[in-house]
């Protein structure tokens, strides 16, 4: 059993993997930073602790984090502004790195963006300053020394969850549902031998099980 600490537990995909932690026997302890979002977290049977990422110190997420041994970021501004995207999509997983040195904790999965995400569509204005945000946390966590996996799933959806993906270093550009890429990081999490991996996501026709099992092996 695993003691997951969310960074965006209230979002598409972290809320959806939290519920999916708990019916698997783990424990998770959820961020949140709105009042009314923590009965929701209960509700799910996670641990709600109440943080805003943009004002926490490395010191007071390593404290909302006691007793994890597995951080997740899968954060971000949502297009909410170029000032929130620097500081929740480019700097805040540079505090999750210094908030598990703190703990010891050695794990660290980053919820991150495909390079090809949204270039085939209109832009909106930032887009650019996202992906380059998106990118410095990149660098940032596969330059520490942790055992962390950065998974960049496609353009996400809130299609009915499936249970194959294409899972791969570099793949073709494509959809995927939230819930899907809940559980692929589901996956992940349970397979601990899948570390150091940047790992690009979309629909696809491999088991979720079957395309883990293959990093593992590869």
């Amino acid at each position: 059993m695993a003691n997951v600490f969310i960074i965006g537990a209230t979002g598409g995909v972290g809320r959806r993997l939290g519920r999916l932690l708990v019916q698997s026997g783990h424990r998770v302890i959820g961020l949140y930073r709105k009042p009314e979002q923590a009965a929701d977290l209960t509700e799910d049977g996670m641990s709600p602790v109440e943080g805003d990422m943009i004002e926490m110190t490395p010191d007071q997420l390593a404290d909302a984090a006691r007793g994890a041994d597995v951080i997740v970021f899968t954060a971000g501004a949502a297009g909410s502004g170029l000032d929130r995207t620097t500081a929740i999509d480019g700097d805040g997983p540079a505090k999750a790195i210094e908030a598990a040195g703190h703990l010891g904790i050695t794990r660290l999965y980053l919820v991150s963006a495909f390079p090809e995400a949204g270039r085939q569509r209109e832009r909106k204005s930032g887009f650019e300053h996202y992906m380059a945000e998106k990118k410095r946390a990149d660098v940032a966590v596969a330059a520490s020394d942790l055992d962390w996996v950065i998974l960049r799933p496609g353009t996400l959806t809130d299609e009915e969850g499936r249970d194959t993906v294409t899972m791969g270093p570099a793949i073709m550009y494509g959809a995927i549902a939230r819930e899907t890429v809940a559980r692929a990081l589901h996956a992940l999490i349970e397979q601990p031998s899948v570390r150091r991996e940047i790992i690009e996501l979309t629909d696809g026709p491999t088991p979720i099980k079957e395309a883990v099992a293959a990093l593992r092996q590869g």
